[in-house]
């Protein structure tokens, strides 16, 4: 819900001499939703004191950055409630999406207190509790998390809480009991909104394949997309999924005409190299661009993906474990704690991961490849 969206900026920018210059061609002309704010905020320039109109425009903008991986939004939702800042009294809406654009920034803090206001503005409401607790679950903050769905349970569909509560209890040594009373509740609710339907679905194809079931995780994976949602962080789990199962094809196939998006492009890039396409050096050097941009930014929003790049594509695993070490220290979701664990092990410094592995001690993460890797620096360690 929360894994970053992409930046799709480059190294070197390049300013026209003319304003017949084409700089870029955007690639969501035709997307509906795109057409639907952008009507809106033609509608704001006539009506720029109206908050509720700059509150939406933002929350949609905001909501085609996670579906697209393109930053962009972001920044459009920011400067759509910006002249909300200086005053924006009981507007609940207003500080809802302030969180949300806090979190994209990684102000985990900042978020979780303007999603408070939000929450305290309007008890009614669902969302600024769900955004919490999902932010909890990346801070690694599971008690916190499951209470924020308790209080969530009561205002929202059965399913919303349904999930939010198994989501976190999956984390803590309940795997295959979270596992089944999800999938009940997702069998029990066949009208559910299909954006609901597609997180439900994306969790219970994640537990599937911790549990070893991979038939089972493939089709949750197929009822989410069959849905027809566009959705980043779906794609990335099918991704990585498929890639697991060593099908680098079907991947190359799946993210077609995703280079916009660094956590895609990553993907892309890795089955290009497993199967021998063409296109992988293009790939790995944009890649390579972007994130030494992102870099000379200061820029952190990607650092799992990044030490990833390093650690796969790169073979650099002294830089690999720089940039995940840092990025743990920030966010600490079941795959920040991997590419730590696989990072250290690949740069022969096991107590680097030291943090990840008192993680899955306490938490009782179930996860067989992760538990295999903790044994395998446990091994080194004592090799030392």
């Amino acid at each position: 819900m929360l894994l970053g969206v992409a930046s799709a900026a480059h190294a070197l920018p390049f300013t026209s001499a003319r304003d017949s210059d084409v700089v870029e061609r955007l690639p969501l002309a035709s997307d509906p939703s795109v057409r639907r704010v952008e009507s809106l905020r033609k509608q704001l320039a006539a009506r720029p004191n109206d908050a509720a109109l700059r509150v939406d425009i933002a929350q949609r903008y905001f909501d085609l950055a996670m579906a697209q991986g393109d930053p962009r939004f972001v920044g459009y939702a920011s400067a759509a409630i910006a002249p909300l800042a200086a005053n924006p009294g009981d507007n609940a809406g207003y500080w809802l999406v302030r969180g949300l654009i806090q979190q994209f920034s990684h102000d985990f803090e900042g978020a979780l207190a303007s999603l408070a206001k939000a929450s305290q503005l309007d008890p009614r409401a669902p969302a600024a509790l769900s955004w919490r607790a999902a932010i909890f679950m990346v801070q690694a903050r599971y008690a916190e998390a499951l209470a924020e769905c308790a209080r969530l349970a009561p205002l929202a569909e059965p399913l919303l809480g349904a999930g939010c509560s198994a989501y976190a209890r999956s984390m803590t040594g309940s795997l295959q009991p979270t596992f089944d009373a999800l999938s009940d509740a997702v069998k029990a609710a066949p009208q559910a909104a299909p954006p609901l339907l597609l997180w439900q679905y994306t969790r219970l194809a994640e537990m599937a394949w911790r549990l070893q079931r991979p038939a089972i995780a493939e089709s949750h994976f197929q009822n989410a997309l069959a849905l027809g949602i566009t959705d980043q962080f779906l794609l990335g789990a099918y991704a990585d999924f498929l890639l697991a199962q060593q099908r680098p094809g079907e991947v190359l196939k799946l993210l077609a005409g995703w280079e916009r998006s660094d956590i895609l492009l990553l993907r892309l890039a890795l089955a290009g190299r497993a199967a021998g396409d063409a296109r992988t050096d293009e790939w790995t050097a944009q890649l390579r661009d972007r994130f030494q941009a992102a870099a000379q930014r200061g820029d952190r929003l990607h650092e799992q993906e990044a030490a990833r790049f390093e650690l796969e594509l790169e073979r650099n695993a002294a830089k690999a474990l720089e940039l995940a070490a840092r990025n743990y220290q920030v966010q600490k979701e079941p795959r920040d704690a991997e590419i730590l664990m696989r990072a250290a092990l690949a740069a022969r410094q096991p107590k680097a991961a030291q943090a990840a592995l008192d993680w899955l001690r306490t938490s009782g993460y179930q996860d067989p490849a992760l538990h295999l890797l903790a044994n395998e620096l446990a091994a080194q360690g004592a090799a030392r």
